[in-house]
């Protein structure tokens, strides 16, 4: 495991004025295994500004919102942060270790683990916490990024913590759901088996040829370090202001899953959004429309949900 104290952050100031109003500079964090990449959008005028680390979902995932494995870009999280800067809340996202231009920066898939990418996170933090040009430091954490922010928020205590179609239930658990209807009995049964084993801290070697892509021997440590956190119980510790947000159209988390948190964390703040789905975007339920949203860079990003974002992050300590 990476820890904060072996990574140093450095940006490299690199401004390019946008036409809308504010600027963005290319951010760059140093680690034992190499550098990240990242963005930071500064809005126009004098500071100190409130600054959000927005953090990506799961999978090869880009700083924007965008996946190697979807054709077209949706541009989701640069929305967020353009956004964002519009009403004086500065933002830094940036390609996970191993992703796009952070590619070099990643292990092998048998040496990577999610604490990698809390400790990612929670450098980035204390880089921006140092920074003169910020008032108070929050965490925007995005699907699976929510996980991630959640416990970089316990392990740094930054001004608030936002989760944004985060689940409530452990990976294993979630997985589990996904899969059930969808294998034949016996593979099924293999599939429990293997869950079963990862969950418990093991690795195994009975897995299926068909289950192959799912639990190569390669990412077994991975699942097992992610499958170990419940994240209602890690959102449940945060002391820090926390907005959980869940839109109503979303295909991939259910609403369930931010009732969950909220349960777990009675103080947090609860905004189900109506009509919007997994990208932030205002889509139906309809299939075509859904699959369609995903290569969209033109469907702008929900209104309410920046209006919850917007009043919720702290302007001062």
């Amino acid at each position: 495991m990476l820890h904060v104290s072996l990574l140093l952050a450095v940006f490299l100031i690199f401004q390019v004025p946008v036409s809308s109003g504010f600027v963005e500079e290319l951010a760059t964090l140093t680690t034992s295994t190499g550098v990240i990449h990242g963005t930071l959008d500064l809005p126009s005028g004098a500071g100190p500004f409130p600054v959000a680390l927005i953090i990506a979902g799961s999978g090869p995932t880009d700083r924007d919102g965008n996946s190697a494995m979807l054709a077209g870009k949706n541009n989701s999280l640069k929305m967020l942060a353009q956004y964002l800067a519009t009403a004086n809340i500065a933002s830094l996202r940036f390609d996970k270790r191993g992703i796009a231009a952070s590619t070099a920066a990643g292990p092998k898939e048998v040496d990577l683990r999610f604490e990698n990418y809390v400790d990612d996170a929670a450098a980035w933090v204390e880089q921006l916490r140092h920074d003169k040009r910020f008032s108070t430091v929050n965490i925007i954490g995005h699907s699976e990024g929510a996980l991630i922010g959640a416990i970089a928020t316990s392990r740094t205590h930054p001004n608030a913590f936002i989760s944004v179609a985060g689940v409530g239930r452990s990976a294993g658990l979630v997985l589990r759901e996904q899969i059930n209807g969808k294998l034949p009995a016996q593979l099924f049964q293999s599939n429990e088996k293997i869950l079963r084993e990862l969950e418990a801290g093991r690795t195994t070697e009975d897995v299926p040829p068909a289950l192959k892509s799912l639990y190569r021997a390669s990412v077994q440590p991975y699942l097992i370090s992610w499958f170990k956190y419940n994240p209602a119980e890690i959102v449940a510790s945060i002391k820090e202001p926390v907005l959980i947000c869940q839109g109503t159209t979303d295909i991939q988390v259910a609403v369930e899953e931010a009732e969950a948190l909220k349960k777990a964390a009675p103080s947090a703040k609860l905004v189900i959004i109506e009509g919007m789905n997994h990208l932030l975007k205002s889509v139906t339920a309809d299939p075509a429309k859904q699959t369609a949203s995903y290569s969209d860079p033109a469907l702008p990003i929900n209104p309410e949900l920046m209006k919850n974002i917007i009043e919720f992050v702290p302007r001062s300590k």
